[in-house]
């Protein structure tokens, strides 16, 4: 095993803390799972829509060869999946936050 490596006993004592740490905070309802998938849809769902309105908007006030519309709905949308996945990441974050438990063998 190289030096690396975590040792085996570190890596199952990080797990074992997860573990005990989760049966502390309570077991989770589904209210909260589909409040949590809520939150992430709307995060993609409202930039969506607002890009799609602006752009219609743009189209409708300022004709030309260029849809503003599917440019700025697209626009939203990889604004709104760059903001779901920075929420997911500090909540990913939040959960595996803790003491550090590292071996520096």
């Amino acid at each position: 095993m190289s030096d690396s490596e975590p040792r085996f006993d570190a890596k199952i004592s990080v797990q074992v803390a997860r573990k005990l740490k989760a049966q502390r905070a309570g077991a989770q309802s589904a209210w909260f799972g589909l409040g949590m998938f809520g939150i992430i849809g709307w995060s993609v769902a409202v930039p969506t829509l607002v890009g799609a309105l602006l752009g219609a908007w743009w189209d409708k006030h300022h004709a030309g060869p260029f849809s503003w519309t599917l440019a700025l709905l697209a626009a939203g949308l990889i604004i709104g999946c760059a903001n779901a996945w920075h929420w997911v990441a500090q909540q990913n974050a939040a959960i595996n936050r803790g003491p550090r438990t590292d071996v520096d063998d």
